[in-house]
């Protein structure tokens, strides 16, 4: 096995105990055990059990917004085009990266300032941030409200899809469709200065 081919079979090794047991239990003994190899071999590649993982962290960082932007390339419908665009993507990648996705929504080690879900969440949110200021001015509404209504939007997909992940029902299309009907239909009835009704007691 090349130097190249080693690599990556350490990566797929962590990246599958990484999403079965999380960051904390996995340990290089293990890693190397699983990929038939000692503990320098893996250490030579990644210098350490933080550097497999900020590897595949990338990786997947990388992929996950790679499908989010590419669906929102040349995007020219408008709020609800976007919405079910970026919903789609998301929930795609949670199919076909399923351990990837394990691994993003666990707690990050401490040493991981950035990489983490929720620096993830706002990368998304700050592409649909534009062109839902854009929306927003066409519709009549502050466009400094934007980001606020973006991390709404991207939060509730997000936490959605981890629910799915286990689930797995119902299908993946019915559950983008559900989710842009609660988000859309709540968009759609938008109160330009909203107030809570309830009184808040003494």
């Amino acid at each position: 096995m090349s130097g190249r081919e080693r690599r990556e079979q350490l990566i797929d090794v962590g990246r599958k105990l990484f999403a079965a047991k999380g960051f904390e239990v996995v340990t290089i003994e293990e890693i190397a055990a699983k990929a038939g190899v000692s503990k320098p071999v893996v250490y030579e590649h990644f210098g350490s059990k933080d550097g497999l993982y900020a590897v595949i962290v990338d990786r997947e960082m990388n992929a996950l917004m790679g499908m989010v932007s590419d669906s929102l390339t040349g995007s020219s419908g408008g709020a609800r085009d976007l919405l079910e665009k970026a919903g789609r993507a998301l929930f795609d990648y949670i199919e076909t990266h399923n351990e990837g996705f394990r691994i993003l929504v666990r707690d990050s080690p401490v040493s991981q300032s950035t990489g983490n879900f929720a620096s993830l969440l706002r990368d998304v949110a700050s592409q649909v941030e534009a062109r839902l200021a854009r929306e927003f001015e066409r519709q009549g509404f502050p466009a400094k409200l934007a980001p606020m209504y973006a991390n709404m939007l991207v939060g509730m997909v997000a936490l959605t899809g981890q629910w799915w992940l286990d689930v797995r029902k119902p299908k993946k299309e019915e559950v983008v469709a559900h989710v842009v009907n609660l988000a859309w239909n709540g968009l759609a009835g938008l109160e330009k200065k909203p107030t809570l009704k309830a009184t808040k007691k003494a």
